[in-house]
């Protein structure tokens, strides 16, 4: 793109200047922010490495609407590693770095002790069902989100529009030119930010080679919600300049009288231009084609709600979407995992949902347990990071309490059991299976 959101804030400024002179009375500054405080241990099996992690940090966002209509706003982020942390060391046995605890700092400068960087600096303009946001900012779709399990969120530049009929119609288009993923350490442009989480391996077994290799300038995006009576389509298209267009579809229908939701997807990922690369060793996309095919039924129960979810990713090609921009929101996802990077891959996942009150403190639990198929470790063409069958076990609690303004306590504690047959080698275990998770989080909203 020949031109940033950034350059058109600064376009804009006149308009602000008129806005502000039109209507004076109406200026309004909110300054806003949170204090992260995030301790992560990983247990690997037996002699294989242990990491922990200390991290804690600031955002800190202002606000200013000139009028009804339009805003402008900013964030700093900022996440620091308090020392409290063995995050450097690798494994002795494979000489492998930590995957999950390293992601609250700079995955690609463990040793860099501080991140910050101004991650929102934005223009929006609202008038009646329509708004237009353009600059840094966060944004949430099934597959680019702020995927904020770490420090800090991944965040986006680019510019977007929303037209939104309550209850019944959205629309959404975007460009997105820039992005800040999540660990890392501000914004690149969309090629560059391929491959700053570990890349796996090509489909001939050989490690990818995308990172800093894959050419792409922008992201194009759609979206339709419609609502009609008890039935929901939800429509997404993402286009990746010369890498990949995905197609995703979502209807969901209401059995209202019997607390019944019945809901299915499908995803179509095709490759557009040569991949991010002409170079067959150094393209991010190798495949032509992949589809996934999924099924949820819902149940309400009093203050919860029980779901059991089902998806296929075909064996037409491996289903690919940068893990840099955000989690993947299949019915069968779990925190700590992904779908991406398989094909040939069968899943099922239980969620219980359950929300307690007791006088003025409110306990959140969500139980997930789920199961993954996975081609054989040892075939790369279906399997991109070698990681073997497992059974996965989620508890994640959220605790509020009213007489504690602002304090919102997270624990989220995660088991991942290896199944089935793999051969013996630590690195198929290794930050992958036979594991187990600590997420000690607390947050101070002010």
């Amino acid at each position: 793109m020949k031109f940033t959101s950034l350059q058109i804030i600064f376009f804009l400024f006149p308009f602000f200047l008129f806005a502000q002179k039109d209507d004076a009375e109406k200026k309004k500054g909110i300054l806003s922010g949170q204090w992260r405080n995030y301790y992560m241990h990983s247990f690997n099996e037996g002699d294989l490495q242990d990491w922990y992690a200390v991290a804690t940090g600031l955002k800190i966002k202002y606000t200013y609407d000139f009028n009804k209509n339009w805003q402008i706003g900013g964030a700093v982020y900022s996440s620091w590693n308090t020392g409290i942390s063995n995050v450097e060391k690798n494994d002795p046995t494979t000489g492998r770095e930590s995957r999950y605890v390293s992601g609250n700092f700079n995955v690609q400068d463990l040793s860099q002790r501080f991140i910050g960087y101004p991650g929102e600096l934005y223009v929006q303009y609202k008038n009646g069902d329509h708004q237009v946001k353009v600059g840094r900012q966060g944004f949430f779709s099934p597959f680019m989100n702020g995927q904020d399990g770490r420090m800090i969120p991944t965040l986006f530049e680019g510019a977007f529009y929303k037209y939104e009929e309550k209850d019944q119609l959205k629309l959404q288009l975007g460009a997105i030119n820039r992005i800040a993923p999540r660990s890392y350490n501000g914004f690149e442009n969309i090629g560059q930010t391929l491959g700053i989480y570990p890349v796996g391996r090509n489909i001939d077994g050989q490690g990818s080679e995308y990172r800093e290799n894959s050419q792409s300038d922008y992201v194009a995006l759609l979206n339709t919600d419609y609502r009609f009576k008890d039935l929901k389509i939800e429509l997404w298209d993402y286009y990746v300049d010369n890498i990949f267009n995905v197609l995703y579809i979502k209807p969901t229908y209401d059995i209202k009288n019997y607390g019944l939701s019945v809901a299915f997807e499908w995803l179509l990922q095709n490759r557009v231009g040569d991949g991010g690369n002409a170079d067959p060793a150094l393209q991010y996309v190798q495949s032509k084609k992949a589809q996934i095919f999924g099924a949820q039924i819902s149940h309400s129960i009093p203050n919860g709600k029980i779901s059991l979810g089902y998806d296929h990713i075909t064996g037409e090609g491996r289903f690919l979407f940068p893990r840099e921009w955000g989690r993947e929101f299949l019915f069968s996802f779990q925190k700590r995992e992904r779908s991406e990077g398989f094909g040939d891959n069968h899943a099922v996942v239980m969620y219980y949902h359950q929300n307690l009150k007791f006088s003025d403190q409110k306990l959140k639990s969500i139980l997930s347990v789920g199961h993954q198929w996975r081609p054989s470790v040892t075939e790369p063409t279906l399997n991109k990071y070698a990681i073997p069958n497992y059974m996965h076990i989620n508890l994640d609690l959220f605790y509020e309490n009213a007489k504690w303004k602002g304090f919102k306590p997270e624990l989220l504690l995660t088991y991942k059991r290896g199944t089935g047959d793999f051969p013996e080698n630590p690195v198929f275990i290794l930050n992958k299976v036979n594991l187990f998770l600590i997420n000690a989080i607390v947050n101070y909203d002010f």
